[in-house]
């Protein structure tokens, strides 16, 4: 009879209070493992829990869920149940004692680096790791020989390199293997081409673009993948051309192009455009919108949000309304859309007036429902996936959601290009019938500005 494997020994993670505002869900992510909570992360946490901000609410649902898991234990000593299997502790004892002379004793870092020591020596043969957000605690930890880890359980992908960029580009050899039995017939912009895709080659998603080889820069979009592996593929609009041009502005190169059919698409309610600094973003989105607001009547208007974080230092308080107060972080939407009325000749203070165009801040989004409404997520890398999740369920019918970001230009503390609300934005929606998305990978602001993009 053979003899069942051995249990691993649980590890115990003991958990910074970045993590809890990072995640307040965290504590159900340590499957068999148990959990350690030093007094000091329940003090910091007290001390941010009132606000109408991102992190107050995250520690408030953390703490009810403390609240939650203690209620079920007579005696705290033993530890609170977790879903996983493993237990939660909280620890008392955060003397600094042990520390070098060279920590600040009675730092709350330090405090929990002087937890995780003291559990590391009661328990020798466990593995002891302190899980923090805070770059500087983990190389402070790791310099006095402790284990520690980055929380990666928030992680939309493990490598933002394998992210879809919407654009697959065949080789030679497979357009050719592809063409062998493939069925042609007549669509708006051109031809339909129905493939029988390649057993070596990953399926593209719905309302992605195949590159063909040569260098005319020829791209089909997939509209249709069948379970036998044939694929459709269809010829797009050019909007590299003058005659196609939407409020003045045409394609500067291919991914625009691209771009830009996916924003024309009626049928596509969540279009995500990714780019360099300078690639189009903004412009294009607004341009389409206009279009489609304005001379088409698809929707009633449009709405520009983004998250208010400062790039560098905050200049504080801005007086004023809302209205007001937002004008400085739309920059970008207003010179944008001054250059695209004028183009145009009208007003664009008059456009503004009859709220055709609307600008808002982020924080009135919860409770509303955008009914025919172009809604702009402008710098959505800034964004939480909890707050990308509030603004995407806004959405009410006859309405679209174009999200545009840079994953190289992010300024909210503890938020990456592998756990941003962008990201997962264009993951989860990858392979939804209803949405595209594309990566802009040029910069056409200027030269200086393409240039500055390439080598700074």
């Amino acid at each position: 009879m053979p003899t069942s494997k051995p249990k691993a020994t649980p590890y115990i993670y003991v958990l910074d209070t970045n993590v809890l505002i990072h995640d307040p869900n965290a504590l159900l992510r340590f499957d068999e493992h148990h959990v350690v909570i030093p007094v000091v992360v329940l003090e910091e946490m007290d001390k941010v829990k009132r606000g109408m901000d991102e992190i107050a609410r995250n520690i408030r649902e953390a703490s009810r869920t403390l609240d939650m898991l203690s209620a079920q234990q007579d005696d705290l000593s033993q530890g609170c149940e977790l879903a996983g299997g493993g237990r939660l502790f909280f620890e008392l004892d955060d003397k600094t004692d042990g520390l070098p002379d060279s920590f600040t004793h009675g730092m709350a870092d330090n405090r929990i680096i002087a937890v995780t020591m003291r559990l590391q020596q009661k328990n020798p043969k466990k593995k002891v790791v302190l899980v923090s957000k805070d770059i500087n605690l983990r190389i402070k930890a790791r310099a006095l020989g402790l284990k520690t880890e980055d929380y990666r359980s928030d992680r939309v992908v493990e490598d933002i390199n394998v992210l879809s960029t919407g654009i697959m580009t065949l080789s030679h050899e497979s357009w050719e293997a592809m063409a062998k039995d493939m069925v042609v017939s007549d669509v708006e912009f051109g031809n339909r081409y129905e493939v029988c895709w390649p057993k070596d080659l990953t399926l593209p998603h719905l309302h992605n673009f195949i590159a063909l080889p040569g260098d005319l820069e020829v791209s089909l979009r997939c509209t249709k993948i069948e379970d036998d592996g044939r694929v459709t593929l269809e010829d797009i609009c050019s909007y590299r051309s003058s005659r196609h041009a939407i409020w003045g502005v045409q394609a500067r190169n291919a991914e625009q192009n691209l771009a830009m059919n996916l924003l024309m698409d009626a049928n596509l309610d969540l279009v995500a455009l990714m780019g360099v600094a300078g690639s189009g973003k903004t412009l294009l989105a607004l341009a389409c919108g206009l279009h489609q607001t304005l001379d088409m009547g698809l929707y009633d208007k449009i709405l520009v949000t983004r998250a208010t974080v400062p790039m560098g230092q905050d200049i504080g308080f801005l007086p004023g309304t809302e209205k007001e107060k937002i004008e400085p972080w739309m920059g970008a939407i207003t010179d944008n859309l001054a250059y695209l009325l004028d183009e145009q000749t009208t007003d664009i203070s008059s456009v503004l007036g009859q709220h055709r165009i609307e600008i808002a801040a982020l924080s009135f989004a919860r409770g509303r429902t955008f009914s025919r409404t172009w809604l702009i997520i402008d710098e959505a890398q800034n964004l939480t996936p909890h707050q990308m999740k509030t603004l995407v369920t806004r959405m009410g019918e006859g309405s679209k959601i174009i999200i545009l970001g840079n994953n190289a230009q992010i300024d909210t503390p503890y938020l990456t290009s592998q756990t941003n609300g962008l990201t997962l934005a264009v993951k989860q929606f990858s392979d939804w019938e209803f949405s595209g998305h594309v990566q802009l990978q040029a910069s056409e602001r200027s030269r200086l500005a393409a240039y500055a993009a390439e080598v700074l």
